[in-house]
């Protein structure tokens, strides 16, 4: 009796361990599922409290965002995300979801506002289009400045494709000493190349000039020096 009781411990043992382990396994199966199928990259745009800087970054997440945000714009935090038209918060992802393409946000720390942008600043954009279209391709060009020293602003060039590959490239500005420094460098390099195409043309007109039988004769006195 005993014998039979424990065997029939065993088996409903076996069986919730089996449960179990398949419950568990299937947890883990839509983990899996659910991170590999991460939002895709969206193009958007930041700017500081006062405008003064501007970037463009791609993101798909809020969270993702505010990340890239702080270190685009070179923020040590970011208390609040709002949008540059017209200042509404950004609170959540769901609220974050329902925005277009291209949306700009303003990047606020402790102490800062939004404030309406002053009068002459036109903000343009590019998201009238067919609603059954789709896009292929979405590059966004912003030039600004390092330094107020710098003679041309920096470019920062992002492009999106298909609204799943994202690239951007960073062309920095160089100061007025960096600027010379490098004019004076090319200069250098295009003065020793003109030398060297000198050199060449007037070794193959001497040679015309003197003729074949007399520049072998004088190559001929050089070797028996």
């Amino acid at each position: 009796m005993e014998y039979f009781k424990a065997k029939d411990y065993v088996s409903n043992l076996s069986a919730t361990g089996l449960i179990k382990s398949m419950s568990s396994v299937g947890s883990q199966l839509t983990k899996r599922v659910l991170s590999s199928s991460a939002p895709p990259q969206r193009p958007f745009r930041v700017c500081n409290h006062d405008r003064s800087v501007k970037k463009g970054l791609t993101a798909g997440t809020q969270r993702e965002l505010v990340a890239k945000a702080m270190d685009a714009l070179l923020l040590t935090s970011i208390i609040s995300l709002v949008l540059e038209e017209d200042g509404t918060m950004v609170e959540n992802e769901d609220f974050f979801e329902m925005l277009d393409d291209d949306t700009t946000f303003m990047a606020l720390q402790k102490g800062q506002r939004w404030t309406p942008a002053k009068n002459g600043a036109v903000s343009y954009s590019f998201n009238q289009k067919p609603k059954n279209s789709k896009d292929i391709a979405r590059i966004t060009f912003d030039i600004y400045k390092l330094n107020p020293r710098d003679i041309f602003g920096s470019l920062n060039v992002n492009a999106t494709f298909y609204g799943l590959y994202s690239m951007s490239c960073d062309f920095k500005c160089l100061g007025p000493k960096k600027v010379l420094r490098e004019m004076l460098r090319v200069a250098s390099t295009l003065t020793q190349a003109v030398g060297q195409v000198f050199l060449m043309i007037s070794t193959f007109i001497r040679r015309i000039v003197e003729g074949p039988d007399q520049w072998q004769h004088a190559r001929i006195s050089e070797y028996s020096e």
